[in-house]
């Protein structure tokens, strides 16, 4: 048997309690951060509060209906929203990894519920490496234009809304940490933790991570430079405003001590 995981980045938020109260199928485990239900036979659905909702047994049709359900519980909604795709094939004699499978011995309501994890880690991981891209191509415009041409062509509230885009972006990443981490039950069954190991190998979580993070560092970095190139430019020009001021002064008692 072949059971699709698709996982899918709707929004920058979901109200997970307030979606709760409302949707009342089958629920095999809630928190304050997520929610994974128990639809019916090998159909499985969770939703996460930093926005990603997956799916397991749903149609194309399922899937549309239930995004435009949840679309009233989510905040900055995401049209064109990113997915990733995962397969679990059941009945192989152990678990084998592949590049977008992976074969288990039977599909356990845990076992799906980690992959289904580990399949959304890997998008939110795609959606936080976009927008960083985003803001290091941001930051690498002004750069090159300052290589170039020895100046910023940059102003202070254009630089002001560049430092508050990089400062959100680490402030959500942060927030949403724990998305990254095993779930409890992998402490304690060690056959669930080889899996959860196995399966962040197997989409690279923790190397992608530290890509963003790095990537968030250099846009840091960069919008600093900026910053103190720009403060020097200001401290520069009010230092000729004074020295033109104090000159008129001295031309105006100068003149004046003439007429006399």
């Amino acid at each position: 048997m072949t059971l699709k995981v698709i996982s899918f980045q709707v929004a920058d938020h979901i109200d997970v309690r307030q979606f709760k109260n409302v949707f009342t199928a089958n629920i095999h485990y809630s928190d304050l951060e997520e929610l994974f239900y128990h639809i019916g036979n090998n159909k499985y659905l969770y939703v996460f509060r930093h926005g990603i909702v997956s799916f397991t047994g749903y149609t194309e049709t399922e899937m549309s209906s239930f995004l435009q359900l949840i679309k009233p519980y989510c905040r900055n909604y995401i049209e064109q929203r990113l997915s990733d795709e995962f397969d679990i094939e059941t009945g192989a004699p152990s678990v084998i990894y592949g590049f977008s499978k992976i074969e288990i011995l039977q599909a356990d309501i845990e076992i799906i519920r980690l992959i289904m994890l580990n399949v959304s880690q890997s998008v939110a991981l795609d959606y936080y490496d976009l927008q960083t891209n985003v803001l290091l191509e941001e930051t690498n415009y002004h750069t090159q234009i300052l290589e170039k041409q020895g100046r910023i062509e940059l102003g202070v509230v254009e630089l002001k809304k560049s430092i508050g885009r990089t400062l959100n972006l680490k402030n959500k990443i942060a927030a949403n940490l724990y998305i990254f981490d095993s779930p409890e039950e992998t402490w304690e069954d060690e056959e669930l933790n080889k899996l959860d190991q196995g399966l962040k190998k197997t989409f690279e979580l923790q190397a992608r991570f530290r890509n963003v993070q790095e990537g968030l560092a250099i846009v840091k970095e960069n919008l600093d430079l900026l910053k103190d190139l720009l403060q020097n430019r200001n401290s520069a020009r009010l230092e000729w405003i004074i020295i033109v001021l104090i000159m008129v002064e001295v031309v105006n008692l100068i003149l004046e001590k003439f007429i006399k």
